[in-house]
């Protein structure tokens, strides 16, 4: 009887988080080198054989200095998130965007982005803003996957009084219009 072929064990990168033999490919090649040399040194023999017996010391001290290994944390420097595959998880601007969709010709939608970006919620949000300027508002997914908030009618311009007004930690200066395509600054 045949023999139940076994899972293959990968070996993946301490530094970028990819598998080992795709490191070549990833973000920073450079910065994971010594750890390749050190861990996975029969995946890249060219690696090895650039480097002789003094520079092998120099990479493991480089990669303790660069607190890569699991021994040390007692400096860390600011950490960037990184998503899988080794890209860089961007932080969101706290900003509130602004914009209005005409629908019917006459009837308008004004829809409000990055509001939830300042603590607050969405959901009550929406109940002060329908009774504010009595219609319908609710929160919906918008095309990014991010909720937002949607109110019926033109409430372009007294919006960014209303939510400078309702939550003070949200500054003017970052309630932003979005005007035939273009992103201009409510103040």
């Amino acid at each position: 009887m045949a023999e139940k072929p076994q899972p293959v064990q990968v070996l993946y990168c301490g530094v970028c988080g990819l598998p080992a033999e795709f490191c070549e490919f990833g973000p920073d090649f450079e910065k994971c080198k010594p750890w390749l040399i050190q861990n996975a040194s029969d995946t890249y023999p060219d690696l090895l054989k650039e480097s002789n017996g003094k520079e092998t010391d120099k990479v493991s001290d480089k990669l303790q200095s660069t607190s890569i290994s699991e021994g040390s944390s007692a400096s860390k420097p600011e950490e960037v998130k990184r998503l899988p595959g080794g890209k860089i998880k961007k932080k969101d601007k706290q900003e509130i965007i602004i914009e209005k969709v005409t629908r019917n010709k006459r009837k308008s939608i004004t829809t409000i982005k990055g509001l939830e970006l300042f603590g607050v919620k969405l959901s009550d949000a929406s109940k002060k803003l329908g009774k504010k300027f009595a219609t319908g508002a609710s929160v919906v997914k918008g095309p990014t996957e991010k909720e937002q908030i949607d109110v019926q009618g033109d409430i372009f311009y007294d919006i960014v009084d209303f939510i400078t007004e309702t939550w003070r930690d949200v500054p003017e200066s970052a309630i932003f219009f979005i005007e035939d395509g273009k992103k201009v600054p409510a103040a």
